[in-house]
């Protein structure tokens, strides 16, 4: 096939030997499978951000560390530079969420390398060794449907551990690989503790998966985990082997304001006393 423009850098520079055909074209990106020495693997091309359908909210990218204030100055005002800087960040979010959940044991595609915009990254296959398909592409029996929800709960929670949300979870960016369910798509990643829609996109995501497997197994539907789960997260109580119920009961006390207030200025007293001590050793 005719070569692309934007992976002729990695031929020349022996990152890719063969380019073998096209994957698909999505909404942010072009993937395309290729061959490098005796591996098979896949190459993810970002579409320039012009040609996407997928926009950076600044939801996505809120206290998104930059390189530089100069980088972080041109990305407020809109200039060429800040847009190109806008761009590279976005597309350095998947590869570093990859690297990270990778090493959580999150099972995402492994990534090899990124160059020239290009992300070199594991093809994930079926049992047949074919590319796996999407999960919107498969039907499930409502057995199945439960052991993939249950499963894909499980990676939603790894992924939390290791502080990330994915932030557009669905059937669409899931695939049924050999060894299971696989997320794909992270440049939209989250950090759970830096963001303040992070709560919303995990419920978000949790919620299209309880959907779409409702459709299989309807008593998931009346489930609860996304509140389960970020109730766990904010106790600092979920790990990645917690037991899950699916089960959540808002609580409906009423806050106890002079409590807070006592303890916030009991901790002021107590940090006071600290300075005091400090001086007199001083």
């Amino acid at each position: 096939m005719k070569i692309p423009k934007r992976l002729a850098p990695l031929l020349e520079d022996g990152l890719i030997d063969t380019v073998i055909r096209q994957l698909m074209s999505g909404k942010e990106a072009m993937v395309f499978v290729v061959r490098c020495d005796d591996e098979v693997r896949c190459a993810k091309v970002y579409k320039e951000a012009t040609k996407r359908s997928f926009r950076q909210s600044v939801d996505y990218t809120e206290n998104r560390k930059v390189k530089n204030s100069r980088q972080a100055r041109a990305m407020a005002k809109g200039t060429r530079y800040g847009r190109e800087a806008q761009e590279a960040a976005w597309q350095n979010a998947e590869v570093d969420a990859l690297y990270r959940l990778a090493a959580a044991g999150v099972r995402v595609p492994r990534p090899y390398n990124f160059h020239a915009g290009v992300l070199l990254m594991e093809l994930v296959t079926d049992d047949d060794g074919n590319a796996a398909p999407r999960l919107n592409d498969v039907e499930f029996t409502p057995e199945l449907a439960r052991i993939h929800f249950q499963a894909l709960l499980r990676q939603v929670v790894l992924m939390l551990c290791a502080g990330v949300i994915h932030g557009d979870l669905s059937e669409y960016n899931i695939l049924l690989g050999s060894d299971g369910p696989v997320i794909i798509d992270l440049p939209q990643a989250v950090d759970a503790a830096g963001n303040n829609h992070a709560r919303s996109m995990l419920e978000r995501d949790v919620g299209n998966l309880t959907a779409y497997f409702g459709r299989y197994a309807p008593e998931l539907l009346q489930t609860a985990y996304s509140k389960e789960i970020w109730a766990l997260y904010e106790q600092n109580a979920l790990r990645p082997d917690t037991p899950l119920t699916g089960h959540f009961i808002d609580s409906d006390q009423p806050v106890d304001l002079n409590g807070v207030i006592r303890e916030i200025d009991d901790a002021r007293a107590a940090e006071a006393a600290r300075l005091l001590r400090m001086q007199s050793l001083e």
